[in-house]
């Protein structure tokens, strides 16, 4: 079974958020997603600066098994990326909630985090797949 950290929200699309405590939110690939994908091979993310949508494409996450979009959680402006990911995008494999951040957003309108999901929501989600 996946590991699903209880501090983080979750998409049915399998993307997480962290809360920063500033405005921004830290945005990566749930475990279970990177599982499904396999071994990482390339991670295209969008640029400082870019304004992104909820629900919407941003980024897209190469394997070795398939190409699969990345969708912001949020609303906002992005402002940093993990450039690390470039030379190293295995780190989605090994670390997806920790050195496998993939960008960073500040959030242009906070209330939709309410229609997140909770550990316990994204763990149903799992169970239904």
């Amino acid at each position: 079974m996946s590991n699903i950290p209880s501090e983080l929200k979750f998409t049915n699309s399998h993307e997480w958020v962290r809360a920063e405590g500033d405005g921004t939110y830290t945005i990566g690939i749930s475990e279970h997603a990177q599982e499904l994908l396999g071994d990482m091979v390339f991670v295209e993310l969008p640029d400082v600066g870019d304004e992104v949508n909820a629900g919407e494409d941003c980024a897209v996450a190469e394997s070795v098994k398939a190409a699969s979009d990345v969708y912001s959680p949020l609303t906002g402006e992005v402002v940093a990326v993990n450039e690390e990911l470039e030379d190293s995008p295995e780190q989605v494999n090994s670390d997806p909630y920790g050195d496998g951040w993939l960008f960073r957003v500040k959030a242009s309108d906070e209330s939709e985090l309410a229609q997140l999901l909770d550990a316990e929501g994204y763990q149903a989600v799992i169970e239904e797949e």
